[in-house]
């Protein structure tokens, strides 16, 4: 999966939304999607596992679990130490 390109996700509700996928960590034989969302003076990353890819389509799901989430976060702060600002 290629990292940095703008796609747009929808969510359940038919709402549109821009990200910028940033990474996408393995963690446990599972990969997750680690984006932004594409507008000014946004800060908080989005952190979605990916269920499933290929060229048609790609199936991403939230996490219910904080802990994981906080793994997933802790791990793209140790591979892209010096790229945002971490608070």
């Amino acid at each position: 999966m290629e990292k940095n390109v703008i796609f747009t996700l929808e969510d359940d509700l038919g709402n549109e939304t821009e990200f910028e996928l940033l990474d996408v960590i393995n963690y446990k034989n599972d990969e997750y999607a680690v984006l932004i969302e594409n507008v000014e003076d946004v800060e908080d990353l989005t952190i979605l596992k990916i269920d499933s890819y290929d060229d048609q389509e790609e199936v991403y799901t939230g996490i219910d679990d904080d802990d994981l989430v906080q793994k997933i976060f802790d791990i793209f702060k140790k591979n892209h130490p010096d790229e945002f600002d971490y608070k």
